[in-house]
């Protein structure tokens, strides 16, 4: 399910292109990202809603059958039980549209993924 072949200008265009029930999972997704990492930066990338701090932290976008949820593959390892009851692979999982989308774990993760962001710019600049 996307709301057209063209990239939309932005999240809140994004959000608008589907239907009510997906527009209320995708903006309470948005909110719980925005929560545990207050201070990333939101943005379209790969014609989907994301945020990044200190580099990308996560994507997010709704399909026919599912919300797709792109953490890294670090973000999905550090989680894999956690993650066990959902459709996963490398970078992705697959919340099914209609069931609860735990968003508790989404908050954990993106605060995990904000975290190993800080710690990789960190040890940049000790290599300096």
């Amino acid at each position: 399910m996307k709301p057209d072949r063209n990239a939309p200008k932005d999240v809140d265009a994004y959000i608008a292109g589907f239907p009510p029930d997906v527009r209320e999972v995708l903006e309470k997704i948005r909110l719980t990202i925005r929560k545990a990492a207050p201070g990333a930066e939101e943005k379209i990338s790969y014609m989907m809603p994301a945020f990044a701090q200190d580099g990308p932290l996560v994507y997010y976008a709704a399909f026919k059958d599912h919300i797709g949820f792109f953490p890294t593959s670090t973000g999905i390892a550090i989680f894999k039980d956690e993650l066990a009851a959902y459709g996963t692979s490398k970078g992705t999982v697959r919340f099914p549209l209609g069931k609860p989308v735990p968003y508790g774990l989404i908050g954990r993760i993106v605060k995990y993924r904000v975290k190993e962001n800080l710690a990789r710019v960190a040890a940049k600049r000790k290599t300096k």
